[in-house]
Formats: structure tokens, C-alpha cells, sequence
């Protein structure tokens, strides 16, 4: 008998992650219509959008807003990115579901994302997860950079390590490793991954990448065969840190889901759904987005026959 096969969890974090670099100010009531058709399509986890100081990201000052606005779907985790105690409290205030942390594994990165070091980061996170508990929310912690910094170059298996565990020290329900300006390659992708999969059960684990150098869903592959079945990603490949140099788009998430479904890996998502809805943000953010699969069709949507062989038939 066959066995099943594996269930991929994707994760969109288009209204967060791939609006926050956009020059053109999205409306609130059209990330409002976003983030409900993203529900509606049936993803488990969407990254709503970030409470960060409204100076560094003006793009997603309306976060609040947007929370309460959101029809929320039930069984549907609606997430928040926070930088610090502050940060929690407003996106507690908010309603959400789960705090996504972040803290770089470079220093330096950490400093232009964050203006905060490694201690006062990590001091903040351990100011989050109680109150976070008590309102019961989930605390996941992402390490930015994990792949590789554009400041310091490649980040020591080691240091990340290091971040993993103190992470899991302070209690938290997840773990991601984020591949922030699309420095990865896939051997380093398994090989990183395998040694977290020693410290952290692969269901709180996930990877985040940008196809910056044209490798992000090479290195969804190699993780995926590594272990690992929870994936950030943004409809249209948006996206990208503002405080990062030359850090473009995420993986795509139409992509994503058509690369899982030609390998036979199930996502529970409808990709002529994710296609159609696609379609819409070249009028969202003012431009074309990179995203491939939108542009081609799905692998078997067939064309007619050219006229001339109609007739010589």
C-alpha cells in the first residue's frame, strides 16, 4: 500500500512581509479584502502584518486597523511580527494569534532592523511569552539572517545554533529560520537543518525563503527532504526586508504550491484559486510582481490547436 503523502503547511506572509517594501501605500480596507480572500482560500497560518515603529516601516502602520478589520476564519492562526515588549503589547491589544519574533543572527543585521543588540532582543523576548501566554497566544522566534548576512557574510552553524537554543529556553511554540536576503544554497539549507531538527521537533520548525539568487524553491526542496513541513510564502513573490540591501521577493506562494502539487506533496490549497487572486496585485502595488506560475498557467492548462493543423487534419 502507498504511503500518504506529506502534508506541506504554507504559510502566506504576503500582507506583512510583501507589503512592508512597497513604495505605493496599500489601503487598509484593500489589505482587509487580502488577507479575507487568503482565509477564504483556506491557509492555516497568515502573517497579518507587523508592530513596529510606524517611522521604520510606514507601509503597515495601519496594523491595528487591518487586525480589526479581518474576518477571521476558525482554524485559521492570524500572526503579528514584533521586534520587542511594546510591539507584543499592540498586537496582544490587537487580537492576535500568535507573535512572531525576530531577532537576526547577525549582530550587525540586527542593529539596522532593530537598533537593538543580541542581549537587549533576547531580553525583550523574555519579557513577551508570559504575557503573551496569559492571553493566550503562541510565541514563535524567527532568526533572520540564519543563511547568511549582506554585512557579515555566512553566519556560523554555531551562532545559530546558539540562538535556537536560547529561544526554546525562553519557551517558545516555534522556531523559524529565515533566509533574509536569499543567500542559501540547498547543501547548507539540509545541512543547517538537520542539526535544529536535533534541538527542535520538525512540526515547530519553519523555513523562510527569498529567491533573491533565484534558489528559493531549490532550498524549499532540500529542507522538505531534510525534515521540515512548514514554509513561509507570499502570493506573487512579494516582498522583501527594507533593511537589508539587495533583498528581494519571498518565494512565491502560487509557485510553491504548484512545485508541492507536480511532486506530490499536498498543501490543502487550491491553485487556480491562488492564481486568480494573484492576478489582482499588479493593481494592488502598482507593478508586476515576479511570480512565474500566474504568468504561465498551471502545467496542464492546454492551448487550442494552431488553425493550420485544425485544417490539415
Amino acid at each position: 500500500m502507498m504511503a500518504t503523502p506529506p502534508h506541506i503547511m504554507i504559510q502566506e506572509v504576503a500582507p506583512r512581509d510583501g507589503l512592508q517594501i512597497e513604495a505605493k501605500w496599500v489601503e487598509t480596507s484593500e489589505k482587509i479584502r487580502l488577507i479575507n480572500s487568503l482565509s477564504a482560500i483556506g491557509f492555516g497560518r497568515i502573517e497579518v502584518s507587523s508592530f513596529v515603529s510606524p517611522a521604520a516601516v510606514p507601509s503597515l502602520r495601519d496594523a491595528a486597523d487591518v487586525f480589526a478589520g479581518i474576518e477571521r476564519r476558525p482554524g485559521t492562526i492570524y500572526t503579528a511580527l514584533i521586534p520587542n515588549r511594546k510591539g507584543a503589547e499592540l498586537a496582544l491589544a490587537a487580537r492576535a494569534d500568535e507573535l512572531n519574533f525576530v531577532m537576526s543572527a547577525s549582530e550587525t543585521h540586527n542593529h539596522a532592523n532593530m537598533n537593538l543588540t543580541h542581549a537587549q532582543s533576547l531580553a525583550s523576548l523574555a519579557e513577551i511569552v508570559k504575557p503573551a501566554r496569559a492571553c493566550g497566544a503562541m510565541v514563535n522566534a524567527t532568526v533572520a539572517t540564519a543563511f547568511g548576512c549582506p554585512f557579515e557574510g555566512v553566519q556560523p552553524f554555531e551562532k545559530v545554533l546558539d540562538i535556537v537554543k536560547r529561544y526554546l529556553d525562553l519557551g517558545v511554540d516555534g522556531v523559524t529560520l529565515a533566509d533574509t536576503t536569499g543567500m542559501a544554497n540547498p547543501i547548507q539549507v539540509s545541512q543547517l537543518v538537520a542539526e535544529v531538527l536535533m534541538l527542535v521537533p520538525a512540526d515547530m520548525v519553519t523555513l523562510h525563503f527569498h529567491n533573491t539568487r533565484g534558489l528559493g524553491l531549490v532550498n524549499v526542496l532540500a529542507a522538505c527532504d531534510t525534515g521540515v513541513r512548514r514554509f513561509d510564502a507570499a502570493l506573487g513573490g512579494l516582498g522583501g526586508c527594507p533593511f537589508a540591501p539587495g533583498a528581494s521577493g519571498n518565494v512565491c506562494t502560487e509557485d510553491l504550491v504548484n512545485l508541492c502539487h507536480e511532486t506530490g506533496l499536498r498543501t490543502g490549497l487550491d491553485l487556480q484559486r491562488l492564481i486568480d487572486l494573484s492576478f489582482r496585485l499588479p493593481g494592488l502595488v502598482g507593478h508586476e510582481v515576479p511570480g512565474q506560475v500566474a504568468k504561465a498557467g498551471r502545467p496542464l492548462d492546454l492551448h487550442p490547436i494552431p488553425e493550420r493543423l485544425r485544417r490539415s487534419a
